[in-house]
C-alpha cells in the first residue's frame, strides 16, 4: 500500500483521488455511518488483506438521513470524524470520503430510490418501515461513486447484508459483495456505536441478546451430536426402537435413541429447540431491571429471510432485536441444520433391528 491517505469531502475530490491514486490494484469499499469501532477495523482490515499492498482501500463515512424514521436517533448519532480517520488510516485504508448529506443529494432527497422488496419489509423492515429503501438507495450511489471491485460489509447487519448482495445480483452490478463475521466484545455483546448509549445496567442487560444466541446455537450443536452419535451406533428413533436396542445390551445406543426419538417431538425438534432456547433467555431478560423489550426473535432462511418450519434442513440466521432503555440493538447468528428425520415404518424398523442384533 503507498503511504497515500485522504480526507475526501466531495464527489469531485473522490473521482480525482481514484484516478490518480487507486491504479494499478483492485479498489476495495467499507461503508460505515461514522463512529467506527473494532468492528469497522476488522472490516478495514479484511478489505486491505483482500486487495492486497497494490490494491486501494476506501471507507465512507456518511449518516445516512433516509434510512432513519421518524423518532429514531438520526440527531444523537455520533459523529467522531476525527477518531474515524485515525482508526481508517490505522486500519489501512488509503482514503476516507465523508461527505455531506448536500453532497450525497444534491438538491434535497432523491424522487427515485432503490426499493428493497418484500424480504425488506420483514424483520427490520417491519420494525423501521423504509429503512432498506434509504439504505439500498445510499449503497448504491455510494457504489457507483467509488467504482470498486468488492465491497465489505459485516454480518452483525444480516439482513442488510442479504439485501445488498440481492441488489448487486438482481441489478447487475459490478462488484463483489463480501460478509465479514461479526466481531464481539469480551462478554459477547456484538460491536455497535450504538453501545456507548447504554449505561452500566443497560448493558448488563443488553448482553441477553448475545446469551440468547449463543443458548440457542449450544442446543443446536448438543441435537446435532446426540443424533450423529445415535445414528453411527445404529441407534434409532421410536419407541419400538429403543426398546430393541435395550434388550440387546446396546444401553448407550438405547439412551441415544430414546433422546433422539425425544428430539423428534414438535416442540423439541432442531428448529424449535433453538428458537425455545433463545426464547427462554429473552423471557427471563424481559424481567430485569432495566428490563429487556423484544421487538422480534426470529430464524430465518438466509435467502430471503422467512421464517424456517420446524422440519427445515440448511443454513439459517438466528437474528434478535430489542430495545434496553431508549437504545435499540440487534444481533444474529448463522446456524446450520443438518441431520435428516428418520423414515418411520415397521419394516424399516425391524430391519434396522435386526441389524443390531447381527452386529452385537
Amino acid at each position: 500500500m503507498s503511504g497515500t491517505f485522504e480526507l475526501v469531502p466531495t464527489r469531485e475530490d473522490l473521482q480525482y483521488v481514484l484516478e490518480h491514486f487507486g491504479a494499478p490494484g483492485r479498489t476495495a469499499v467499507v461503508m460505515t455511518m461514522g463512529a467506527l469501532h473494532e468492528g469497522h477495523a476488522t472490516l478495514i482490515r479484511t478489505a486491505r488483506e483482500h486487495v492486497g499492498p497494490k490494491g486501494f482501500v476506501v471507507v465512507t463515512v456518511f449518516v445516512n438521513p433516509l434510512q432513519f424514521g421518524a423518532g429514531e436517533d438520526l440527531d444523537r448519532y455520533p459523529r467522531t470524524l476525527d477518531a474515524d480517520l485515525a482508526l481508517a488510516e490505522q486500519a489501512g485504508a488509503n482514503a476516507v470520503f465523508a461527505p455531506s448529506a448536500d453532497e450525497v443529494y444534491p438538491g434535497g432527497e432523491p424522487q427515485v430510490r432503490i426499493t428493497a422488496g418484500p424480504m425488506g419489509e420483514r424483520l427490520e423492515g417491519a420494525s423501521r418501515p423504509g429503512h432498506f429503501d434509504g439504505m439500498l438507495t445510499v449503497v448504491a450511489k455510494l457504489l457507483h461513486l467509488t467504482g470498486p471491485d468488492v465491497a465489505f460489509f459485516g454480518q452483525k447487519d444480516a439482513q442488510q447484508l442479504a439485501l445488498i448482495r440481492r441488489m448487486a445480483r438482481d441489478l447487475n452490478f459490478p462488484v463483489e459483495i463480501i460478509g465479514v463475521p461479526t466481531v464481539r466484545e469480551e462478554d459477547g455483546l456484538a460491536l455497535s456505536s450504538r453501545n456507548r448509549y447504554l449505561s452500566p445496567a443497560e448493558r448488563r442487560t443488553a448482553l441477553a441478546l448475545s446469551r440468547a444466541l449463543f443458548a440457542a446455537r449450544d442446543r443446536l450443536i448438543a441435537l446435532e451430536a446426540l443424533h450423529a452419535r445415535a445414528v453411527a451406533q445404529g441407534a434409532v428413533t421410536t419407541p419400538a426402537r429403543v426398546a430393541a436396542l435395550a434388550g440387546l445390551g446396546e444401553a448407550r445406543a438405547a439412551a441415544d435413541a430414546h433422546a433422539v426419538e425425544q428430539a423428534g417431538h414438535a416442540d423439541l425438534s432442531g428448529p424449535a429447540a433453538v428458537r425455545a432456547a433463545a426464547a427462554t433467555v429473552l423471557d427471563e431478560a424481559a424481567h430485569l431491571e432495566p428490563p429487556l423489550n423484544l421487538d422480534y426473535v426470529a430464524l430465518v432462511d438466509p435467502s430471503d429471510f422467512t421464517e424456517v418450519p420446524d422440519t427445515y434442513r440448511g443454513d439459517a440466521i438466528l437474528a434478535v432485536a430489542a430495545r434496553v432503555g431508549a437504545t435499540r440493538l440487534i444481533d444474529n447468528i448463522p446456524l446450520t441444520f443438518v441431520h435428516e428425520a428418520a423414515e418411520d415404518g415397521e419394516d424399516s424398523e425391524d430391519s434396522a433391528v435386526r441389524e443390531q442384533g447381527a452386529s452385537a
